[in-house]
């Protein structure tokens, strides 16, 4: 499956933004959808993951509270929303698939997004 991630941008401290995630295939409901980022000389960090069946989501505790994970499934289509931006929350966005399970270490990963930049000034 290939992957589409957009919706990236420059932010103020406290600030939102909401990252898309397009599949250009349906996405089954034993597939998992996930958001990693990598932020300037950093190794990649997982962010959110769901579970497009049953919907269940866990987050990494540096955003639990201020990102939400969501899913369309008519329009195969992952979301994230991020409140309460912070400068240490400027990455490079990535979305993932997986046929099965994503480990928060990227293990299973099939396809991976290209990439969107979220900054965050302070």
């Amino acid at each position: 499956v290939q992957l589409q991630a957009y919706g990236g941008g420059l932010v103020q401290t406290g600030g939102s933004l909401r990252l898309s995630c397009a599949a250009s295939r349906r996405i089954y409901s034993s597939h998992t959808m996930a958001w990693f980022r990598q932020a300037p000389g950093k190794g990649r960090e997982f962010v959110a993951r769901i579970r497009w069946g049953s919907g269940l989501t866990y987050y990494a505790d540096s955003v639990k509270g201020r990102f939400t994970v969501a899913k369309d499934s008519g329009k195969n289509t992952m979301y994230l929303q991020m409140n309460n931006l912070i400068p240490e929350d400027t990455a490079v966005y990535y979305c993932a698939h997986s046929s099965s399970f994503i480990a928060d270490n990227g293990d299973d990963v099939g396809s991976w997004g290209q990439g969107t930049q979220v900054t965050v000034s302070s």
